[in-house]
């Protein structure tokens, strides 16, 4: 039997994407960047990893902005990215950092939500100590 040489990998096509999403997931250890059109479906995921930082570099701001110029880069460039609703979420050092490298990508920003989980009650809290 004959074997099937060639791969099955499918063809990446770009998508002319004018308006969609920007979700910042700004955490302690890392920034990770995803945008997405208007339906959610994504079209360029970019994260301090990606862009060689390492351990403790990840946490950084200037972490942040790297991964965020990066993604949004490569978003404008192959999709034609132009308006975005920016949702951040997290409260790492990237937050501020990602937020001021989209206002300095010149995009039409329509509408920034703060998607960050606060507990409303938490846990139940550990019982009274007694020595």
């Amino acid at each position: 039997m004959a074997q099937n040489t060639h791969s099955r990998t499918k063809k990446k096509v770009a998508r002319i994407v004018e308006s969609g999403r920007i979700y910042v997931s700004a955490t302690f250890n890392n920034t990770l960047v995803t945008v997405t059109d208007e339906q959610g479906n994504t079209i360029v995921l970019s994260s301090c990893g990606m862009h060689g930082f390492t351990g403790t570099r990840k946490s950084t701001p200037y972490a942040g902005t790297v991964t965020t110029q990066a993604a949004l880069t490569k978003a404008i460039e192959e999709n034609r990215l132009r308006k975005v609703d920016i949702y951040i979420k997290g409260i790492g050092p990237g937050r501020e950092a990602a937020l001021r490298a989209i206002r300095a990508a010149n995009l039409d920003v329509g509408k920034i939500v703060d998607k960050t989980p606060i507990p409303h009650n938490g846990v139940r809290p550990p019982k009274v100590r007694r020595v």
